[in-house]
């Protein structure tokens, strides 16, 4: 005999203009777990208000399994044994993301251009590809990367205006060392601002002993002050002094 197909009811806002994302991921992992779902839809505003007041939570989607309120989405992954990020958990993956990405870039532009995947460009590229990319994340929220920066870069402290400035002037040289063009001016600026991003990084991490989140992905990121941010700065230091020695 075949077992009874395990149940769960779910309740999810499916309405005109918005459809639930947390609701369709609901949906899906009680799927993929192997439940028959019996999905029902609030599709108005005074349907969910008065499923929330009925139940008294705060937020949908809510699953209930065997008769019993499980929750919203984070407390179904918890249910079914599944990891929950909490809110503010640190993380690499933004950073890992990124130099990954741009590693690939690099390999791809060797190939395109010289027909081999390693080559002393591809490394050139990989540093500047990364200059830009970690630029771009800054300046998503050039205000909110400062004010991040300013708790532990030791220039930006006695000049605020740089605090401001870093991330043009670190997208400016990745630019310029990517296209191989007015290193005069790329080799200085990289030097500068990784030279004294490395010391300030170092000196709250391994001197001060400090727990700070790190602004080299922005301002919102979860990203820890520490060996990766100091990666990035050498990294800088390290592509100017190649620049200038070549």
């Amino acid at each position: 005999m075949n077992a009874t197909p395990k149940t769960a009811t779910l309740y999810r806002m499916v309405m005109e203009k918005h459809v639930c994302p947390w609701g369709l991921k609901a949906k899906y992992l009680l799927e993929r777990q192997g439940y028959r779902v019996d999905d029902h839809w609030l599709e108005t505003r005074e349907q969910t208000d008065a499923f929330k007041a009925e139940w008294d939570v705060k937020t949908t989607p809510q699953t209930f399994i065997d008769g019993e309120r499980v929750g919203g989405y984070d407390d179904l992954r918890a249910y079914l044994g599944k990891p929950v990020k909490a809110p503010d958990a640190v993380t690499y993956t933004p950073v890992i993301a990124i130099f990954a990405m741009t590693a690939m870039m690099a390999l791809a532009a060797s190939w395109a251009t010289q027909g081999r995947l390693l080559t002393v460009r591809s490394g050139e590229w990989f540093i500047a590809f990364s200059m830009c990319a970690l630029a771009i994340q800054k300046l998503r929220d050039v205000d909110g990367f400062a004010t991040m920066f300013l708790g532990y870069d030791l220039l930006a402290r006695r000049w605020v205006p740089y605090a401001y400035l870093y991330p043009f002037g670190e997208a400016l040289a990745g630019i310029l060392m990517i296209a191989g063009a007015a290193l005069w001016l790329a080799v200085p600026v990289a030097l500068i601002i990784g030279g004294i991003g490395a010391v300030s990084v170092f000196y709250a991490v391994y001197v001060q002993k400090r727990e700070l989140k790190c602004a080299c992905v922005g301002g919102s990121s979860n990203v820890p002050l520490g060996f990766v941010s100091l990666t990035e700065n050498v990294m800088m230091v390290a592509m100017a002094i190649w620049m200038l020695v070549r």
